[in-house]
Protein backbone atom coordinates (compact mmCIF):
# COMPACT_ATOMS: atom_id res chain seq x y z
CA UNK A 1 0.00 0.00 0.00
CA UNK A 2 1.44 3.32 -1.08
CA UNK A 3 0.12 6.77 -0.26
CA UNK A 4 0.96 9.72 -2.49
CA UNK A 5 1.98 13.09 -1.03
CA UNK A 6 -0.88 15.52 -0.52
CA UNK A 7 0.01 18.11 -3.13
CA UNK A 8 -2.69 18.33 -5.80
CA UNK A 9 -6.03 20.05 -5.15
CA UNK A 10 -8.55 17.68 -3.59
CA UNK A 11 -12.32 18.22 -3.93
CA UNK A 12 -13.79 19.34 -0.60
CA UNK A 13 -16.48 16.61 -0.49
CA UNK A 14 -13.81 13.93 -0.95
CA UNK A 15 -11.63 15.45 1.76
CA UNK A 16 -14.59 15.57 4.16
CA UNK A 17 -15.42 11.93 3.48
CA UNK A 18 -11.98 10.86 4.70
CA UNK A 19 -13.14 11.50 8.25
CA UNK A 20 -16.19 9.29 7.66
CA UNK A 21 -14.02 6.51 6.27
CA UNK A 22 -11.63 6.73 9.20
CA UNK A 23 -14.42 6.55 11.78
CA UNK A 24 -16.09 3.60 10.10
CA UNK A 25 -12.82 1.73 9.62
CA UNK A 26 -11.88 2.31 13.27
CA UNK A 27 -15.26 0.98 14.36
CA UNK A 28 -14.84 -2.14 12.23
CA UNK A 29 -11.33 -2.72 13.55
CA UNK A 30 -12.62 -2.51 17.13
CA UNK A 31 -15.20 -5.14 16.23
CA UNK A 32 -12.45 -7.50 15.11
CA UNK A 33 -12.75 -7.12 11.35
CA UNK A 34 -9.55 -7.26 9.32
CA UNK A 35 -10.68 -6.43 5.77
CA UNK A 36 -13.53 -4.52 4.16
CA UNK A 37 -14.72 -4.10 0.58
CA UNK A 38 -15.48 -0.75 -1.04
CA UNK A 39 -19.08 -1.96 -1.42
CA UNK A 40 -19.48 -2.69 2.30
CA UNK A 41 -17.77 0.56 3.30
CA UNK A 42 -19.89 2.58 0.93
CA UNK A 43 -23.15 0.89 1.91
CA UNK A 44 -22.62 1.79 5.58
CA UNK A 45 -21.95 5.44 4.73
CA UNK A 46 -24.63 5.85 2.05
CA UNK A 47 -22.10 5.95 -0.80
CA UNK A 48 -21.53 3.83 -3.88
CA UNK A 49 -18.53 1.52 -4.03
CA UNK A 50 -17.34 3.51 -7.06
CA UNK A 51 -17.34 6.71 -4.99
CA UNK A 52 -15.28 5.07 -2.25
CA UNK A 53 -12.70 3.82 -4.75
CA UNK A 54 -12.58 7.19 -6.50
CA UNK A 55 -12.05 9.08 -3.23
CA UNK A 56 -9.24 6.83 -2.03
CA UNK A 57 -7.56 6.83 -5.45
CA UNK A 58 -7.00 10.57 -5.05
CA UNK A 59 -4.47 9.81 -2.33
CA UNK A 60 -2.76 6.61 -3.41
CA UNK A 61 -3.13 2.96 -4.27
CA UNK A 62 -5.02 0.98 -1.65
CA UNK A 63 -6.53 -2.47 -1.42
CA UNK A 64 -6.33 -5.58 -3.56
CA UNK A 65 -8.85 -6.81 -6.16
CA UNK A 66 -11.00 -9.57 -4.71
CA UNK A 67 -9.64 -9.03 -1.20
CA UNK A 68 -10.71 -5.50 -0.39
CA UNK A 69 -8.87 -3.16 1.95
CA UNK A 70 -6.78 -4.20 4.91
CA UNK A 71 -8.48 -2.18 7.62
CA UNK A 72 -5.48 -1.62 9.87
CA UNK A 73 -3.22 -0.56 6.98
CA UNK A 74 -5.85 1.75 5.52
CA UNK A 75 -6.41 3.40 8.90
CA UNK A 76 -2.67 4.06 9.21
CA UNK A 77 -2.55 5.55 5.71
CA UNK A 78 -5.58 7.77 6.23
CA UNK A 79 -4.25 9.02 9.56
CA UNK A 80 -1.00 10.07 7.86
CA UNK A 81 -2.85 11.73 4.97
CA UNK A 82 -5.06 13.64 7.40
CA UNK A 83 -2.25 14.60 9.76
CA UNK A 84 -3.73 12.45 12.50
CA UNK A 85 -0.48 10.56 13.07
CA UNK A 86 0.84 13.37 15.26
CA UNK A 87 -0.43 15.54 18.10
CA UNK A 88 -1.84 19.02 17.44
CA UNK A 89 -1.84 21.85 19.98
CA UNK A 90 -4.63 24.38 19.72
CA UNK A 91 -5.93 27.49 21.42
CA UNK A 92 -9.50 28.72 21.80
CA UNK A 93 -10.23 32.41 21.40
CA UNK A 94 -13.51 33.42 22.99
CA UNK A 95 -14.67 32.32 26.43
CA UNK A 96 -18.39 32.56 25.68
CA UNK A 97 -20.75 29.60 25.57
CA UNK A 98 -19.12 27.88 22.57
CA UNK A 99 -15.59 28.64 23.72
CA UNK A 100 -16.22 27.31 27.22
CA UNK A 101 -17.74 24.13 25.84
CA UNK A 102 -14.78 23.56 23.53
CA UNK A 103 -12.21 24.28 26.23
CA UNK A 104 -13.95 21.80 28.54
CA UNK A 105 -14.29 18.99 25.99
CA UNK A 106 -12.00 16.24 27.29
CA UNK A 107 -12.27 14.00 24.23
CA UNK A 108 -10.12 16.32 22.08
CA UNK A 109 -6.94 15.08 23.75
CA UNK A 110 -7.83 11.45 23.12
CA UNK A 111 -8.22 12.28 19.43
CA UNK A 112 -4.81 13.95 19.21
CA UNK A 113 -5.89 17.57 19.69
CA UNK A 114 -4.85 19.33 22.89
CA UNK A 115 -6.35 22.65 23.94
CA UNK A 116 -3.28 24.42 25.27
CA UNK A 117 -4.71 27.87 26.00
CA UNK A 118 -7.90 29.92 26.19
CA UNK A 119 -8.10 33.64 25.37
CA UNK A 120 -10.74 36.34 25.58
CA UNK A 121 -10.79 40.06 24.87
CA UNK A 122 -12.92 40.91 27.92
CA UNK A 123 -10.61 42.10 30.73
CA UNK A 124 -13.22 40.99 33.28
CA UNK A 125 -12.69 37.36 32.29
CA UNK A 126 -8.89 37.38 32.50
CA UNK A 127 -7.61 34.96 35.13
CA UNK A 128 -10.83 33.00 35.49
CA UNK A 129 -10.73 29.20 35.21
CA UNK A 130 -12.71 27.48 32.45
CA UNK A 131 -12.41 23.74 31.85
CA UNK A 132 -9.05 23.62 33.59
CA UNK A 133 -7.70 26.59 31.59
CA UNK A 134 -6.97 30.08 32.84
CA UNK A 135 -8.52 32.69 30.58
CA UNK A 136 -5.69 34.77 29.16
CA UNK A 137 -5.90 38.33 27.76
CA UNK A 138 -5.43 38.81 24.02
CA UNK A 139 -2.24 40.74 24.74
CA UNK A 140 -0.58 37.40 25.59
CA UNK A 141 -1.64 35.65 22.35
CA UNK A 142 1.61 35.87 20.38
CA UNK A 143 3.75 34.96 23.39
CA UNK A 144 1.67 31.94 24.40
CA UNK A 145 1.30 30.61 20.83
CA UNK A 146 5.08 30.59 20.51
CA UNK A 147 5.80 29.17 23.97
CA UNK A 148 3.14 26.45 23.76
CA UNK A 149 3.92 25.57 20.13
CA UNK A 150 0.31 26.12 19.14
CA UNK A 151 -0.47 25.51 15.48
CA UNK A 152 -4.29 25.59 15.46
CA UNK A 153 -6.61 28.38 16.51
CA UNK A 154 -10.30 27.89 17.31
CA UNK A 155 -12.33 31.04 16.74
CA UNK A 156 -15.39 31.34 19.01
CA UNK A 157 -15.92 35.10 19.01
CA UNK A 158 -18.74 37.41 17.84
CA UNK A 159 -19.12 38.04 14.12
CA UNK A 160 -17.91 41.64 14.29
CA UNK A 161 -14.52 40.77 15.80
CA UNK A 162 -13.87 37.51 13.96
CA UNK A 163 -11.66 38.87 11.16
CA UNK A 164 -9.53 40.92 13.55
CA UNK A 165 -8.98 37.92 15.83
CA UNK A 166 -8.20 35.69 12.85
CA UNK A 167 -5.58 38.20 11.71
CA UNK A 168 -4.06 38.15 15.20
CA UNK A 169 -3.94 34.34 15.21
CA UNK A 170 -2.18 34.27 11.85
CA UNK A 171 0.27 36.97 12.96
CA UNK A 172 0.97 34.93 16.11
CA UNK A 173 1.96 31.94 13.99
CA UNK A 174 -0.99 29.54 13.84
CA UNK A 175 -1.22 27.46 10.66
CA UNK A 176 -4.94 26.73 10.67
CA UNK A 177 -8.19 28.17 12.03
CA UNK A 178 -11.44 26.47 12.96
CA UNK A 179 -14.01 29.24 12.68
CA UNK A 180 -17.27 29.14 14.63
CA UNK A 181 -18.09 32.80 13.97
CA UNK A 182 -21.01 33.25 11.54
CA UNK A 183 -19.05 35.06 8.85
CA UNK A 184 -16.50 34.38 6.14
CA UNK A 185 -12.88 34.83 7.18
CA UNK A 186 -10.08 35.81 4.82
CA UNK A 187 -6.57 34.49 5.45
CA UNK A 188 -3.34 34.61 3.53
CA UNK A 189 -2.14 31.78 1.34
CA UNK A 190 -0.84 28.79 3.26
CA UNK A 191 -3.23 29.13 6.21
CA UNK A 192 -5.93 26.49 6.49
CA UNK A 193 -9.44 27.45 7.51
CA UNK A 194 -12.59 25.46 8.18
CA UNK A 195 -15.84 27.21 9.10
CA UNK A 196 -18.66 25.60 11.07
CA UNK A 197 -22.00 27.43 10.93
CA UNK A 198 -24.64 25.85 13.15
CA UNK A 199 -27.42 27.89 11.53
CA UNK A 200 -26.55 26.62 8.06
CA UNK A 201 -26.44 23.05 9.37
CA UNK A 202 -29.88 23.45 10.96
CA UNK A 203 -31.22 25.04 7.77
CA UNK A 204 -30.00 22.07 5.77
CA UNK A 205 -31.67 19.70 8.21
CA UNK A 206 -34.92 21.67 8.03
CA UNK A 207 -34.72 21.63 4.22
CA UNK A 208 -34.30 17.86 4.15
CA UNK A 209 -37.39 17.43 6.32
CA UNK A 210 -39.51 20.08 4.59
CA UNK A 211 -38.58 19.21 1.01
CA UNK A 212 -38.29 15.46 1.47
CA UNK A 213 -35.85 13.11 -0.21
CA UNK A 214 -36.10 10.13 -2.47
CA UNK A 215 -33.71 7.74 -0.73
CA UNK A 216 -33.83 5.33 -3.65
CA UNK A 217 -31.86 7.57 -5.98
CA UNK A 218 -28.72 7.44 -3.79
CA UNK A 219 -28.34 11.22 -3.92
CA UNK A 220 -27.98 11.59 -0.16
CA UNK A 221 -24.99 10.30 1.75
CA UNK A 222 -23.56 10.56 5.22
CA UNK A 223 -21.14 13.22 4.03
CA UNK A 224 -24.06 15.46 3.05
CA UNK A 225 -24.90 15.94 6.71
CA UNK A 226 -21.51 17.35 7.71
CA UNK A 227 -21.25 21.11 8.33
CA UNK A 228 -19.77 22.76 5.25
CA UNK A 229 -16.03 23.28 5.30
CA UNK A 230 -15.02 26.65 3.97
CA UNK A 231 -12.10 26.63 1.59
CA UNK A 232 -9.21 28.98 2.34
CA UNK A 233 -9.81 32.50 1.11
CA UNK A 234 -6.56 34.29 0.50
CA UNK A 235 -6.28 37.97 1.16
Amino acid sequence: MRAVPYRKPIPRPAARRLSLYLRELTSRLQQGEETVSSKALGRTLGLTDAQVRKDLALFGQFGHPGRGYGISDLIDSLRKIMGRDRAWRACVVGAGNIGRALASYDRFRGEGFEIAALFDGDPALAGKQVGGHRVRPMSELAKVVAEERISLGILAVPRESAQQVADALVAAGVKGILNFAPRRIEVREGIGIVSVDFTVALEQLAFQIAFGRDESDGSSSASDHLPDAEAPTHG
